[in-house]
């Protein structure tokens, strides 16, 4: 594989950020040229894909580089070119600040003639982005964003959400909880918009269920002591403590939750709602033992996704979680589109990426809807022991799965104005 890259730094905010432009002109598994639906190879400029991503901020540990890679390594299995020319892959660090990211995504539009930008990561990000990718005609397909609002109110005829959601994470296991005896909650927000989601939808489903909220704090992004929080969770006579926080934010407040000995007793579950993969393997089954959470991917699930892992963690020194599978899947299903329609045009390119379910190590014949949320299934875990995990990057046990129309919300719930009530 030939690569080409160059940096450049821009301004913004009193920071100085990279961005990478990275060229892919060929791979290993090269491909011929790629034709469109009639035969004919359209004459276009060099297709560019931007991966916006957290590479410094407080989601940078769960997404970051490993989700450029994963774009990377789905350009280079696709053959590295369209229409007889190189894919362009474009990188940049947003910081999970909706300002940066809007500039960037802006500039990529404008400047650099990006087609659709993948990952982005913080749903305050993503709302921002949803805005532009609208005026200017692209695409954006969210995964490591969570808000259930990308396909709810704030939905896009050019915007996907391809791996989890606030709503899914709120719906699958506290359900199953509740129905289990778990009436009472106490919740730990991260106050941004994704916590406020989490927040909203796990307080539908608890009180639908029958059971209370007894109290919920809302904490900063970056917050180090939650020592005033979790006292007050360990004193509120809750069945269940939830984290409804993420990535950095969600390790530090579990571990701190866990040297306070909330559930020791057997009293309280912890519930970890966005628990990923790189939180299991910073945590380790020692300190998360016994916590559970949903996932919509593990690289150890089937003997593709092992194939996958095993390429990437080669690469990259650590396994995939599910944003890094998530952004490879959706540039590969976006690359097929793009080569099957001919074209870049936002609303061909929707329009097959929907007609085709998506097949691969990642999802089964899942399908994208026309609110944008792609119904995938969805797989209830709990953190191995230390006795049962075989060695690093050995944590889930998966112990029930949900199919995707029962996990994520119904179409007609979501308010998404392209939905026909």
């Amino acid at each position: 594989m030939i690569m080409r890259e160059r940096l450049q730094r821009i301004r913004g905010k009193g920071a100085l950020r990279r961005l990478a432009l990275a060229t892919i002109a060929g791979a290993a598994m090269a491909a011929g040229p790629a034709m469109a639906q009639d035969g004919k190879q359209p004459d276009m400029p060099p297709l560019k894909i931007g991966v916006l991503t957290d590479m410094s901020g407080v989601l940078s540990s769960g997404l970051g580089a490993g989700s450029v890679d994963g774009a990377r390594m789905a350009i280079e299995d696709f053959g590295g070119k369209m229409f007889g020319k190189p894919i362009e892959l474009v990188f940049a660090d947003h910081q999970s600040k909706a300002d940066i990211g809007a500039g960037v995504a802006r500039r990529w539009f404008e400047q650099d003639n990006v087609s659709m930008i993948a990952d982005i990561g913080a749903s305050a990000v993503a709302l921002a982005v949803k805005e532009l990718v609208e005026s200017h005609k692209k695409i954006s397909i969210n995964v490591g964003a969570s808000s259930s609002d990308l396909t709810g109110k704030a939905c896009s005829p050019n915007t996907a959400q391809w791996s989890q959601d606030s709503y899914m994470w709120s719906n699958a296991l506290p359900k199953r909880l509740v129905a289990e005896g778990k009436k009472k909650w106490f919740l730990i927000v991260q106050d941004w918009a994704f916590g406020h989601a989490m927040q909203r939808d796990v307080t539908r489903v608890v009180e639908a269920g029958g059971g209370t909220i007894v109290g919920a704090v809302r904490h900063p992004p970056g917050l180090q002591d939650y020592s005033s929080i979790l006292l007050q969770a360990q004193n509120s006579g809750a069945d269940a403590v939830a984290f409804l926080n993420a990535v950095s934010d969600l390790t530090n407040s579990v571990k701190q939750a866990k040297e306070f000995g909330l559930g020791a007793d057997g009293r309280q579950q912890l519930v970890a709602l966005a628990f990923l993969l790189t939180d299991a393997h910073g945590l380790g089954p020692a300190m998360a033992q016994g916590i559970q959470f949903s996932s919509v991917w593990y690289w150890d699930m089937n003997p593709e996704a092992r194939k996958f892992s095993e390429r990437f963690m080669a690469r990259n020194k650590s396994m995939p979680h599910e944003a890094h599978a998530g952004v490879y899947s959706a540039v590969a299903h976006y690359l097929k589109a793009v080569q099957a329609v001919g074209s870049t045009d936002p609303a061909k390119v929707m329009a097959e990426m929907r007609r085709n379910p998506v097949k691969d190590f990642y999802q089964d014949n899942a399908r994208l809807r026309e609110d944008g949320r792609l119904l995938r299934k969805v797989y209830l875990a709990r953190m191995k022991t230390p006795e049962a995990s075989k060695g690093p990057w050995d944590y889930y046990e998966i112990t029930g799965e949900i199919p995707g129309e029962q996990a994520f919300r119904p179409l007609s719930d979501g308010a998404c104005p392209l939905v026909k009530q």
